[in-house]
């Protein structure tokens, strides 16, 4: 019990030794309500064109089958919440995507985390993951008593709301779990739900993926986007943010601290003029670190046409 304690103080001291906001604790187990909302999701069509959904769905309900003996999942949040704003009436870009790409930045605090939990506690089987393999990250979230799930389907912390970023970090070490958070704080509240201008959220906290804006600008690779979105994208270029924006937990946001998440002047100061003048060349410079990258240059002036098209 001694170790338990010692090593669980160490990881969170650690933890908020790199900058990371919160850190949690869970027990690794089979996530079984989980595969049952997942595989009706799935079934429903809800993904969309996300193929990657379907695949390694017994990987995305069982830590152990990517960690074998796996005993603890630890999820990291990092605050994304920028103090500047986008000039108002240019194109909108979503909040996460103002700075470096983000999966860069976390994975080398990741790593270094894990090197120096590995120094005080010895060696022990661990993989961290960013956002990028089958790990439902926000249950995990809610499991350590970090927040809980939001009818927006994002993870809503009661003292700072939902700009955040998640890690998490499956080990087959020993360590004190956190109380998981039961009560759903939304209450009656549904401005997520009367605000989304495609719909996608549905009633009993399940959003349909293949309706948002964001999956129409980023995950969509086709080269049209569907013309009964026609008028509903509220000038969302990249992603967006509408139902966190309008979250009441959200006042709680406070401005990050990670210098990586500074915003690309461009995305501040860019007017819609500025966009559409972009050459491939620019963007590939300007957006060589960014998330915007992952949509490329003929994403974007696809999404830029779609807006053109329907002002």
């Amino acid at each position: 019990m001694q170790f338990l304690d010692r090593h669980t103080n160490f990881v969170k001291q650690t933890a908020a030794g790199l900058g990371f906001d919160f850190c949690g604790i869970a027990t690794a187990g089979f996530l079984n309500e989980d595969a049952r909302r997942l595989e009706a999701w799935l079934k429903n069509g809800m993904h969309g064109n996300m193929d990657y959904m379907q695949k390694h769905f017994d990987l995305r309900t069982d830590p152990q089958k990517l960690v074998p003996g796996a005993r603890s999942v630890i999820t990291l949040l990092i605050n994304y919440f920028p103090e500047e704003k986008q000039q108002q009436g240019g194109v909108k870009i979503s909040k996460y995507a103002w700075g470096k790409d983000y999966h860069e930045v976390i994975r080398a605090k990741l790593n270094n985390f894990l090197n120096i939990i590995k120094k005080e506690i010895g060696d022990f089987a661990g993989r961290g993951f960013v956002d990028s393999a089958p790990v439902l990250e926000k249950t995990w979230a809610q499991k350590s008593g970090l927040g809980w799930i939001g009818k927006n389907g994002n993870l809503i912390n009661k003292k700072q709301g939902s700009f955040f970023f998640i890690a998490t970090l499956i080990t087959d070490i020993a360590l004190q779990a956190d109380d998981t958070i039961t009560k759903d704080y939304c209450g009656t509240c549904t401005k997520c739900i009367d605000a989304c201008p495609t719909e996608a959220i549905l009633p009993d906290k399940v959003v349909n993926g293949s309706k948002c804006i964001s999956y129409f600008t980023i995950e969509l690779k086709d080269a049209l986007i569907p013309g009964d979105m026609k008028g509903k994208f509220d000038n969302w270029l990249f992603g967006c943010d509408v139902c966190q924006d309008v979250c009441p937990w959200n006042r709680f946001a406070k401005p990050n601290t990670e210098a990586a998440f500074n915003p690309i002047p461009e995305i501040l100061n860019y007017t819609e003029k500025d966009w559409n003048e972009l050459t491939e060349e620019k963007f590939k410079l300007i957006f060589s670190d960014s998330p915007i990258k992952r949509t490329k240059f003929k994403g974007i002036k696809r999404n830029l046409q779609f807006l053109n098209s329907h002002e």
